[in-house]
């Protein structure tokens, strides 16, 4: 039977691939080459399976933890105007290249990516994760819920509608985003689903992070992959506003990378590449995760639904609807 059927017994080894290297920084078509190059060559290496970092494209905005609040705000406004130029609007099918690339390869890709919404007011932005199929199709699409301190200053709010965990060719797949994986419920709304493998993809790394894929990993009796864009100072082009003030140590690792891969019920398997560039790749049994939630099955027969339940909506909220 196929990985893909929810009912199916399993043993299904596959070769996933994690990417520790940046885009181009805030520029979107250059980015997105960058993105296709890095599917041909997770696809001719034997990967089934292909992820990106957090906000990948086209880079997250870490201007925002620079620029002090108030005293940066035109600068942050000069940045954001940038940033939003090279965000990815689905309403235009702005994630064509890398659908038509999933499907020329048949590689599944969770992708951490700017959203701009051109479909309601055209100008908001969310930390949006996309899961495409091998079969070019886009599975599942996920707004961050909550940014986290200065990232509300960039990105809007998520909604439930894509708390989803979707079918693929290698599995079942979910995502959240960074310090969502922080958030109990939203955790126990992807391991009610029948996961297989956990993205998380980040901008977060070091060792606290990196306990945490351990422990959902543990929790979710899941694969787990961990994942935040390894990028020096170097890396950010000439042309950036304010390059010079906002890194002006070009040695520095802006964020250090720690691409990760946790098997279920905890322990590592790959990584975690730490100050590294390239592909990290592992090889799963992902089978493995739900023979791993016989000692414990957190939404299973260790979920107590007499005592504890959980409710969540998945509707798409809209801020206008027009009959």
């Amino acid at each position: 039977m196929p990985a893909s059927q929810p009912g199916a017994w399993r043993n299904d080894h596959m070769k996933l691939a994690v990417v520790q290297q940046p885009p181009v920084y805030l520029d979107l078509e250059r980015s997105m080459a960058r993105a296709v190059e890095l599917v041909q060559e997770a696809a001719a290496n034997g990967c089934d399976m292909l992820v990106f970092p957090e906000a990948w494209l086209p880079g997250y905005p870490t201007f925002v933890w620079r620029l002090p609040p108030g005293a940066g705000m035109g600068k942050t406004d000069e940045l954001y105007a940038l940033s939003q130029a090279n965000s990815v609007d689905l309403s235009r099918d702005g994630l064509r290249p890398l659908l038509d690339a999933a499907k020329n390869h048949g590689v599944v890709i969770v992708l951490g990516y700017q959203e701009v919404d051109g479909s309601i007011s055209g100008s908001t932005l969310f930390n949006s994760c996309a899961i495409i199929d091998a079969d070019g199709r886009l599975a599942n699409n996920h707004r961050k819920l909550m940014p986290t301190n200065p990232e509300r200053m960039v990105w809007g709010f998520g909604d439930g509608s894509g708390l989803n965990v979707v079918d693929t060719a290698v599995g079942r797949v979910g995502a959240l985003i960074c310090w969502e994986n922080y958030m109990p419920l939203a955790r126990y709304a992807l391991y009610a689903q029948n996961i297989d493998i956990y993205v998380a993809p980040t901008w977060d790394s070091g060792e606290t992070w990196l306990a945490t894929m351990q422990h959902i990993a543990r929790e979710g009796g899941c694969w787990v992959v961990g994942c935040a864009t390894a990028l020096k100072a170097s890396d950010i082009p000439d042309g950036v506003p304010y390059r010079d003030e906002l890194f002006p140590n070009k040695d520095e690792w802006i964020n250090a990378g720690d691409a990760v891969v946790y098997k279920p019920f905890g322990g590592v398997i790959a990584g975690p590449m730490r100050r590294e560039k390239g592909l990290l790749f592992a090889e799963i049994d992902v089978a493995a995760a739900r023979a791993s939630r016989r000692k414990f099955d957190a939404s299973g027969h260790y979920a107590r639904p007499d005592v504890f339940t959980l409710t969540v909506n998945r509707k798409k909220q809209a801020p206008v609807q027009f009959e």
